[in-house]
């Protein structure tokens, strides 16, 4: 008879995570989404914009109980990314900033102030720019006007397919685990949610995660952003070297943006948990007033 192994097997530690909804969004899909509701009504509402190969848990976590003290908020997973909507189609950033603006209108909400961290920057600019008046504040964070003004930033996104083969490969999953614990330093308190952040990176549609980031080497918004005309705020991570600080400073200035620096590269949310939280709160409350 063969030995029955009682070895316990390890347990996915979780961090607190608001409730999850879905929605269906006519023609478009499914849209995952969580929403937390203050108990003040006066409270701001804020709409949390992940970036590129994220998710709203994985961009935001860190932040959620923070936010949560101080207003409502409602965390979206972008097309091809977590479990978003999966597309078929051309990506089209255009097309992502719409999802949100006809979910926020399934939830009967306006006058909000959107974070959005590195692609999430783009899609709230151009949420903002569609859909006057659903946007009444906006806070960026460690991105840019623009990805495309050299001709060596438009090379690299050429080669941004290497990323769909990567992800459908075998050993991935090991290799993000190996990654993100290099990321972060032994004593880290991160460190404890690393095999549940692998597994949510997998969640991720590779041919989706490929568009986005073509359609991102396309999006400028030298042309609009500083004729947006709202409240804004940006917190600049000083040390990155995925969105080049420089950068971030153009659509600052762009923006007429309140700055708060943050010295740590393009991951900061993760590796730098606290300082993000509190500059992110901050940012939020000087935006919304």
């Amino acid at each position: 008879m063969k030995a029955v192994d009682h070895r316990r097997a390890p347990v996915l530690e979780l961090p607190w995570l608001p409730p999850g909804r879905t929605a269906v969004l006519p023609g478009r899909g499914e849209i995952f989404y969580r929403h937390h509701v203050h108990p003040d009504p006066a409270a701001p509402t804020v709409v949390l914009l992940h970036g590129w190969t994220a998710s709203a848990d994985l961009q935001f976590f860190t932040a959620y109980r923070a936010l949560a003290e101080v207003c409502s908020f409602v965390a979206v997973d972008h097309r091809g990314h977590g479990r978003g909507i999966r597309n078929l189609d051309r990506y089209e950033l255009t097309d992502v900033a719409d999802d949100v603006a006809v979910l926020l209108g399934q939830l009967g909400l306006s006058g909000v102030v959107t974070v959005g961290y590195s692609m999430g920057g783009p899609i709230s600019l151009l949420l903002a720019h569609r859909h006057p008046g659903v946007v009444k504040g906006l806070v960026v964070q460690a991105t840019a006007l623009e990805w495309r003004a050299t001709w060596w930033e438009r090379l690299q996104w050429k080669t941004v397919h290497v990323m769909g083969t990567l992800m459908r490969s075998r050993a991935f999953p090991r290799f993000m685990r190996w990654g993100i614990r290099r990321l972060l330093p032994e004593d880290h308190p991160m460190r404890r949610y690393v095999p549940w952040f692998a597994a949510e990176l997998r969640r991720n549609d590779a041919f989706n995660i490929v568009q986005a980031g073509q359609s991102l080497s396309r999006y400028d918004a030298r042309t609009f952003a500083n004729l947006l005309a709202l409240p804004a705020a940006s917190l600049i991570t000083t040390r990155d070297r995925l969105v080049r600080p420089r950068k971030q400073r153009a659509l600052a200035e762009a923006l007429g943006a309140h700055v708060v620096e943050l010295a740590d590269d393009h991951l900061a949310s993760l590796t730098s948990p606290d300082a993000y939280s509190v500059a992110t709160v901050a940012l939020v409350r000087q935006v919304a007033g």
